[in-house]
């Protein structure tokens, strides 16, 4: 297809409006970050670890559903539309934050924040790989979580300074519905369908393959998910790994602000401590993601997954605002190693007919962590203390980065052994 020319630097002016758009995405949920759950405890007088948490859970179990559909969608309907409707929903909930009677209210809130992020940070992210193309996948990979958890971090920052100055409501989700009407107008005036890349690199892909049998494209959804799920090793390792690294930001969204609020820090303290963490994981992939194309995937992968948990274990052990600022700091590096680079692993490995589908399934089962972690961290608050939830998600960590380290295979296509899938089906679980 004519016209439609992947690389970043060609494509750069509608590459950085799509790095704006996705700043706005992280600054949305990055304003929930520190102030809800202490909204929950103080104003609303929820006392259960699990019940705050449902909001968490309602989140990440809605967000695994929409990055499902909203994948196959895009492959249907367009990458701008889908962007579109993801804030289009979320106009309603800063007033619904703002006058919240109760809890539940706040849980409904999460699950149109869980449309909002699972259809449009899904949508800037496929933008982006249509737009860099194969040889700078992981650059633009990077470039897509460093701005998204960026905003997380200035999200989490800002809106702990307001609710120290003004309370914690409504002038933190004045703010929030600022940037969601900021993110609505760029998307519908500014930003451009990049769908027409896509379906011109697997053109070109189907022309690379002897007598333009492609035996990897066009697959039907029911073989996209279960491929992306177990069939394959390297997917399965994948989706695991993805969903258990939730964990900790779930952890750092329920159980960071509870448990640093009842060792005497204020909540723009909290903000610090988890501004710190998004903000490391933020700015530094700019660099993982770069470094994953000059040295493959699965090494930050498997070494993020450790460093992660150890961060999250380190904070138990130390006290004070400066010490848990540097324990958050390990916990960023160790998810900046692995987040963009888990994406990668399966853009390389998903057919370009078919990537934002597949990339779909990793991000449902991948979201789908923020539920099953939140409600083993509200449990093990509950039932023994915050602090055993803080355990039991590093226990977790270090067992998924076992898997990871046993099952995936090197996906970049010079430094690896994995046959991409334009070349067929490979690394099945049933393997010997």
């Amino acid at each position: 297809m004519a016209g439609y020319t992947q690389g970043i630097r060609r494509n750069w002016r509608q590459f950085a409006l799509q790095l704006l758009t996705v700043f706005a995405v992280g600054l949305t949920i990055g304003s929930e970050r520190n102030v809800v759950p202490i909204l929950g405890r103080d104003v609303l007088g929820v006392e259960s670890v699990l019940l705050i948490g449902s909001f968490v859970v309602s989140f990440g179990f809605v967000k695994a559903l929409l990055n499902l559909y909203g994948g196959k969608w895009a492959e249907t309907y367009g990458r701008k539309p889908i962007l579109v409707a993801g804030w289009l929903v979320a106009l309603p909930i800063p007033a619904i934050l703002i006058f919240a009677p109760n809890w539940w209210w706040v849980t409904v809130g999460n699950v149109l924040l869980g449309v909002n992020q699972g259809l449009a940070w899904s949508m800037s992210v496929n933008a982006k790989i249509d737009l860099a193309g194969s040889e700078r996948r992981g650059l633009a990979v990077g470039l897509d979580e460093a701005l998204g958890y960026g905003g997380v971090a200035v999200g989490s920052w800002v809106t702990g300074v307001i609710a120290g100055q003004y309370g914690l409501r409504p002038a933190p989700f004045v703010f929030l519905a600022g940037v969601v009407v900021l993110g609505l107008l760029l998307s519908v005036f500014f930003v451009e369908e990049t769908l027409p890349y896509a379906e011109a690199e697997a053109e070109a892909a189907s022309k690379a393959v002897a007598d333009g049998a492609d035996s990897g494209a066009n697959l039907p959804f029911s073989t996209i998910l279960k491929r992306a799920t177990w069939g394959d090793k390297t997917l399965f390792a994948a989706a695991q790994a993805g969903s258990v690294e939730k964990f900790v930001d779930a952890l750092v969204w329920i159980a960071y602000p509870l448990y640093l609020t009842s060792a005497g820090q204020s909540v723009v303290d909290v903000g610090v401590v988890v501004g710190v963490y998004g903000g490391v994981w933020g700015v530094l992939q700019l660099y993982t993601g770069k470094l994953a194309d000059d040295i493959g995937r699965r090494p930050p992968v498997v070494a993020g997954m450790f460093v992660a948990g150890g961060g999250v274990l380190a904070t138990t052990f130390v006290s004070g605002l400066v010490p848990w600022t540097i324990t958050a700091g390990i916990t960023g590096v160790g998810m900046a190693l692995l987040y963009p680079n888990l994406i990668t692993v399966v853009s390389d490995a998903a057919h370009p007919t078919w990537r934002a589908t597949g990339l779909g399934v990793y991000r449902m089962w991948r979201d789908a962590g923020y539920g099953f972690g939140a409600i083993l961290i509200g449990l093990a608050a509950d039932l023994v203390s915050v602090r055993m939830a803080f355990y039991v998600t590093a226990a977790a960590m270090f067992v998924s980065g076992g898997v990871a380290f046993v099952w995936m295979r090197e996906t970049h296509p010079e430094f690896g052994d994995y046959q991409s899938s334009t070349d067929g089906v490979t690394g099945s679980i049933s393997d010997d």
